[in-house]
Order: C-alpha cells, then sequence, then structure tokens
C-alpha cells in the first residue's frame, strides 16, 4: 500500500524481474495520467536513487529499471524493497504534472489514401463516412505522444476521433512501408521502419521518424504533440529524402 500522502494518484507498484519495479498510474489512458507519469519521471531524474538505470513511459505505467547490487546497498538489503519504498517517498507528484506538460507541436505530413493508404476505402466503409471526411476528422485534433514502443520511434499517439475507430486487419500484412500511418481500434500511430503490421493503412508520411545515425535518434517523444497535415502525390514526392 501507498502512504496515506500518495492516495491522490491512484499508483500501485510491482516487480518486474528482478532488476524493475512497475508504477502503475490508474488504468485511464489520458492527458491527466500522462502529465502524471511525465511529473514523476521529472521528479526521479532529479532526486535518483543509487543503482538506477532507466526509466521507460507508457500509457498508464513507468517501468524504473535498476542495478540490484547497487540499489541493495551493495547486498545490505533487499533490492526490490528498497527500491519501493525509495520511489513511494516521491509520491504524490499531482501538484507537478501542470509544469511537466510539453507545448512542442509537430507537423507530420501525410499522403492519404492510394498505394499510400490502401485501407483508406475499408476505414470510409466501416465507419459510414467518406475518404474525405476521414481524412478530415484524421487531421483535425492536436495528438498527444503517449510513448514510444512497438518498434524504435514508433509513436503511439492519443486523441483520435471516437468516430474513426476501426478494428485491426484479420491477418496482419508481412511488411508495412516506414512512414504508414495507420488506424487500430482507438489508436492511431506512425510505422516508423519497415515492419510487420495488422493497423489499417490509411496514409504515409515522407518523413523519416527514425535513424540510428541521428544524435535523437527517433523524430518524436513521449509528451510531445503532432498534427497530421494532408499533403498530394507531388508533394510527398518532395518533402522525402533521398533514398540510399
Amino acid at each position: 500500500m501507498l502512504p496515506p500522502s500518495a492516495m491522490s494518484l491512484p499508483v500501485r507498484l510491482y516487480p518486474l524481474g528482478d532488476a524493475a519495479v512497475v508504477l502503475e498510474f490508474g488504468n485511464d489512458i489520458s492527458a491527466a495520467t500522462h502529465r502524471a507519469i511525465a511529473a514523476f519521471s521529472a521528479r526521479l531524474l532529479r532526486q535518483p536513487f543509487a543503482g538506477l538505470r532507466e526509466m521507460v513511459p507508457a500509457f498508464t505505467t513507468l517501468t524504473v529499471y535498476y542495478d540490484p547490487w547497487l540499489a541493495s546497498g551493495n547486498g545490505q538489503h533487499m533490492p526490490y524493497e528498497r527500491v519501493a519504498a525509495q520511489l513511494r517517498e516521491l509520491l504524490p507528484v499531482s501538484g507537478e504534472a501542470e509544469a511537466a506538460e510539453e507545448t512542442e507541436v509537430v507537423e507530420i505530413p501525410v499522403c492519404y489514401g492510394g498505394a499510400f493508404g490502401p485501407d483508406l476505402a475499408f476505414v470510409a466503409q466501416h465507419t459510414g463516412l467518406s475518404p474525405a471526411a476521414v481524412i478530415a476528422l484524421h487531421t483535425a485534433p492536436e495528438y498527444l505522444v503517449h510513448m514510444i514502443g512497438f518498434a524504435p520511434g514508433f509513436p503511439y499517439v492519443g486523441g483520435l476521433d471516437a468516430r474513426l475507430a476501426t478494428p485491426r486487419r484479420p491477418q496482419p500484412r508481412p511488411l508495412v512501408p516506414a512512414g504508414t500511418v495507420g488506424i487500430a481500434g482507438p489508436q492511431t500511430g506512425i510505422y516508423s521502419l519497415p515492419t510487420p503490421g495488422g493497423w489499417q493503412l490509411i496514409g504515409r508520411t515522407p518523413l523519416a521518424l527514425f535513424d540510428a545515425g541521428w544524435e535523437q535518434p527517433s523524430r518524436l517523444r513521449a509528451g510531445q504533440k503532432l498534427r497530421f497535415v494532408a499533403i498530394s502525390e507531388a508533394e510527398f514526392a518532395e518533402i522525402q529524402p533521398p533514398q540510399p
């Protein structure tokens, strides 16, 4: 159980293997949950414990990885119990949530339909909308990047209009091109690398989202906001980086 001071946040702690602890910030995928996770991450960066290795945010959780030997005080304590106690001392973080929110909005140009979005017609049929209406609804919101996962640089974003929710394909494609924008249930995202995938593909961006040679390999990061902007095939060809 968390101490009384932390009960304002529905945070649950549990071990992940013998070198990580998961903090679960409730069950709601929302901007408020994201802000709480970001605020706690910022506090932990300012007040790290001995043995802290890495933090990985997700939709409703933050996984904290640690060195068991250093975290145990060189064998003097049980590592998980000691780390969990130190993390609990840093809760709650609700008062810091607003300060942790990012304000940058990244525009992602997308060429919808055709060879770039072979499932646009299916999404339109499933939702009872025209393809043009699907594009209009998809480009209208300001999305929040909740996490990077599945593949390096792949952004999971929140903010998709509920009217666009469409089930995954019954059979995944063996290869989805990098830059492809898809919908799966209530989510939308961008394939950062050529990978298999079962999302409904509605368009493609000419921007590269991941490059191991960049100083920051991922174009996007958790906490950023993005907006999709519809472009033509000609504009796609002008923006697309040279192919190796």
